[in-house]
């Protein structure tokens, strides 16, 4: 069994307003005080909740063993960036992570590597941890393409000063986020097991203890598959993490 404690992190998108989100985190802090407690140590778990709740969703916690990240930052600290939102502000509101790189992120706005290292880079500053997002699209998959975009992604977006402990990977391939389908366990595996030995020719031992999560239509029925795989320390949950008792399923699933 890996020493790396999993991740399991929920990306809530653009989903949920303040009563919805206060429900659903206090249902989670309920658990992880009650029937959760004692799994606490197989796992260790992530909300990241739309910029607007982050503030109510921490002062709802009331001290339990929940992080809280953002869905993203601007790399700049302040300017004159109608919109956006730093990863100093994010700090300064309590979160620990922000997720960088996601794939609606990189398609809907046209992000690049380079864009994706400047915030990574930018959440190290501030003291977050980055979860850095990478995965190849179907035509790339099918053209025998992933393991090579997978690697170009990874090296791209790894900001200077990356260690093991201080940033997280998600592989999420794009064709299956949110349509139901997921890769094989091989196809899985062999992923996960190139990002490590990538992430060692940039960071050398330290990738020992990275933590590369799994992401793409994880839900409580393939969970504990796909976090039994080599290399899979966690998970990068969507849909699934918008309902308490489908995320903590998930979060159960951790070897």
């Amino acid at each position: 069994m890996s020493a790396r404690r999993p991740l399991i992190a929920g990306n809530w998108k653009m989903n949920g307003r303040k009563a919805d989100g206060l429900a659903l985190v206090r249902a989670l802090a309920d658990w992880l005080a009650g029937e959760g407690a004692a799994h606490r140590d197989r796992f260790d778990m992530l909300v990241c909740p739309p910029a607007t709740l982050i503030a109510p969703v921490i002062d709802a916690l009331g001290g339990a063993p929940l992080d809280v990240g953002g869905q993203d930052c601007h790399a700049a600290e302040n300017g004159a960036h109608t919109g956006d939102i730093s990863a100093w502000m994010l700090k300064d509101l309590g979160a620990t992570h922000v997720i960088v790189g996601h794939s609606e992120r990189r398609t809907d706005h046209h992000e690049d590597d380079e864009q994706v290292r400047a915030k990574a880079a930018a959440a190290l500053a501030a003291g977050l941890v980055p979860i850095i997002c990478i995965g190849e699209t179907e035509a790339e998959r099918d053209a025998g393409q992933a393991l090579a975009i997978v690697a170009r992604q990874l090296n791209g977006s790894l900001p200077e000063g990356a260690t093991g402990t201080n940033v997280v990977i998600a592989y999420e391939p794009v064709w299956a986020i949110g349509t139901g389908r997921t890769p094989t366990a091989q196809d899985v595996a062999e992923v996960h097991q190139r990002i490590r030995a990538e992430a060692r020719g940039r960071i050398g031992d330290g990738a020992d203890a990275l933590r590369i999560l799994y992401g793409g239509s994880v839900k409580p029925g393939n969970a504990a598959e796909l976090m039994a795989i080599e290399d899979v320390d966690g998970a990068l949950v969507g849909g699934a993490s918008l309902k308490a008792a489908d995320f903590q399923a998930i979060a159960l699933g951790c070897p």
